[in-house]
């Protein structure tokens, strides 16, 4: 009866979806639709989409050959997964009428109520608000799919989904609606996040940190990576995808998405230069997952800060944060907190130093531009957001553990997660 459960619950869910679907009439207020901002903003949907499958890449290309394709389909599922939760319930609960600045009335947009083709001036006065959704979508799927590096090879699949389910709901959609809704209690409070450095990476690499304590070390740690030219490749992808990540999140073709276009570049390009020359320092040789880890962290630092600073300041973010990374890295290997794929000290640690620096160099209201305001809402913000990431996502793990056991046999993890969650392997 367990196994065909996941069908039946599929199956209601379209059925419901079909009874309350949005009916997509084309309105006389279209006309107030910008046909610049919405191309970019169409091709930067598509841009933040493609991310996850690099990630995919990127993540399958770290981990031992017996789980390539395990973790390559735990990012990838999150496309199926995620779009349908978000269509019923995800997008009201993050961009729904506001519930005390914390959450959005799951009634709102519940099956896409009331999602249209026309702009919605809350949100973006100039594009689709069905765009506009679909554009929020992209970031609500990435984000659980990066948290799958911290527990790779040694997780049940459905317990996976049944986690992805359950920390969009309660960990995703409450930080997606704090920060970006228009009422959201953080951004009432002048915490600056132009594209999710807080709500995406920081609390994926928090979620990564608690997951990998609860579930534990691996029998077999990696000796050696399965395939370092995915690993570039899953890197190229999503710094590609990060120009729709972070201009995107202009919501439209203006002078914000070009000025994140351009610190999103520089960002990244340094960080990945301070990662190869401070292994040099250490008499560590410049590899190439350096270079990829080191440009993927300079990308998440400056996503919090992509429209809020000058080039020159994007460039100081790149250089700290892939030295304070690379210091994470390198004690996270000490520990004995066995965060696989070190999602933790890449994405959190990115995240949280991106965070900060955006207090210290955002324009005008920077603290050294001589304002402490937003320096201090975001020192009590990052508190916040990291106790309730960690914490609640340690708390659904505990629950789906009950619900689902999380962690594979010892014998399904030393032959590998390919062959026993999936039947397949590479030959």
């Amino acid at each position: 009866m367990g196994k065909k459960l996941n069908f039946i619950v599929l199956t209601i869910l379209v059925i419901l979806v079909l009874f309350c679907g949005t009916e997509y009439q084309v309105l006389s207020r279209v006309n107030t639709i910008d046909s610049g901002d919405t191309a970019w903003m169409i091709v930067a949907s598509a841009l933040v989409f493609l991310m996850t499958p690099g990630l995919a890449f990127f993540y399958g290309g770290m981990v031992n050959k017996k789980s390539i394709i395990s973790t390559m389909l735990q990012s990838f599922v999150a496309l199926g997964v995620i779009s349908v939760l978000w269509v019923i319930v995800g997008f009201s609960l993050a961009f729904g009428d506001s519930i005390g600045g914390v959450i959005g009335n799951p009634l709102t947009y519940f099956c896409f109520k009331d999602v249209t083709v026309y702009p919605n001036p809350d949100f973006a006065e100039t594009i689709p608000f069905l765009l506009f959704a679909l554009f929020q979508l992209k970031f609500a799927i990435i984000t659980p799919a990066l948290i799958t590096g911290s527990f790779a090879e040694r997780i049940r699949f459905r317990s996976y989904i049944f986690f992805m389910v359950l920390f969009s709901i309660v960990i995703y959609s409450p930080l997606a609606h704090m920060t970006w809704h228009p009422d959201g209690l953080l951004r009432n409070w002048d915490v600056l996040d132009f594209a999710g450095g807080t709500v995406v990476h920081m609390s994926a690499g928090l979620a990564a940190l608690a997951a990998a304590l609860y579930l534990g070390k691996r029998k077999q740690t990696l000796e050696k990576p399965a395939n370092i030219p995915f690993v570039i490749l899953g890197t190229g992808l999503l710094w590609f995808g990060w120009f729709g990540f972070n201009s995107g999140s202009a919501l439209g073709a203006n002078a914000d998405a070009v000025i994140a276009f351009a610190n999103t570049n520089i960002a990244s390009a340094t960080s990945m230069m301070t990662w190869l020359f401070f292994e040099r320092f250490y008499d560590r040789k410049m590899s190439s997952l350096g270079a990829c880890i080191g440009a993927i962290v300079g990308l998440v630092a400056i996503t919090p800060a992509a429209g809020f600073v000058t080039m020159s300041h994007s460039i100081v973010i790149g250089f700290v944060a892939a030295l304070v990374s690379n210091i994470a890295i390198q004690l996270n290997k000490k520990s004995q907190i066995d965060d696989t794929l070190e999602v933790f000290p890449s994405h959190g640690v990115g995240g949280i130093v991106g965070m900060i620096l955006t207090g210290v160099l955002a324009k005008d209201v920077g603290l050294i531009y001589g304002e402490t305001t937003t320096f201090i809402h975001h020192m009590v913000a990052l508190v916040g957001v990291a106790v309730f990431t960690f914490v609640g996502s340690y708390v659904l793990l505990k629950i789906v553990d009950v619900v689902l056991p999380l962690r594979v046999r010892e014998d399904q993890e030393l032959r590998g997660l390919d062959l026993s969650q999936h039947g397949e392997n590479v030959d």
